[in-house]
């Protein structure tokens, strides 16, 4: 059984994944299981208020989770796959847990071919970086903490990343809600359309 078999079955048990992505190392764990959710925010040791985004494997794969606005969709289609975060209304299918109560989730297409591999298997997952909160994000597997290590039970390598964090991008609200990738080009297409 391949490392991506292995993987992608240890999500369906309720396990987490370390995975590759275009920007650092991410956490996985089935996206719409609550105790795999509530797995991800103990091993990051993230503060629950907290939200955490979902990764699926295309923009039409977003929308079985989201309800975008028309605009939120042709911003998605512009950047995704791609290194950026946006922020649409969620579907009753997302829990509470992963948004932290709100009504919207972040949807990550990642452009990593690893992260596509894994996701076109199982999806949706968490889209979190693999670190401890407030510790920095891992670019290789080495730099990936051992308690984060320890919480896992399978980690896939995909070399060095480039370690740039996903922009993430209210569309609605036309904010950049934090600086990453792209930018520059997202400015640009906010006050363009």
């Amino acid at each position: 059984m391949s490392d991506l078999d292995r993987a992608a079955d240890a999500i369906d048990d309720g396990e987490l994944v370390i995975y590759p992505t275009e920007t650092v190392y991410g956490l996985a764990g089935d996206a719409l299981d609550p105790d795999a959710v509530q797995r991800v925010f103990d091993v990051k040791g993230r503060d629950r208020s907290k939200p955490v985004s979902l990764a699926v494997p295309s923009v039409d794969a977003a929308t079985d989770y989201t309800e975008p606005s028309e605009r939120e969709l042709a911003f998605m289609r512009a950047f995704l796959p791609g290194p950026v975060t946006v922020l649409a209304r969620r579907r009753p299918s997302v829990p509470d847990v992963l948004t932290a109560g709100r009504d919207r989730v972040g949807i990550r297409v990642p452009d990593h071919e690893l992260a596509l591999a894994l996701l076109e298997r199982v999806a949706p997952i968490t889209s979190t970086s693999a670190n401890v909160s407030g510790e920095q994000s891992a670019r290789t597997v080495d730099e990936i903490g051992e308690s984060v290590r320890e919480g896992t039970a399978v980690v896939l390598d995909g070399g060095r990343t480039p370690g740039t964090e996903s922009t993430v991008v209210d569309v609605a609200a036309d904010e950049i809600v934090r600086e990453g990738a792209d930018c520059e080009a997202i400015r640009e297409w906010l006050a363009e359309h």
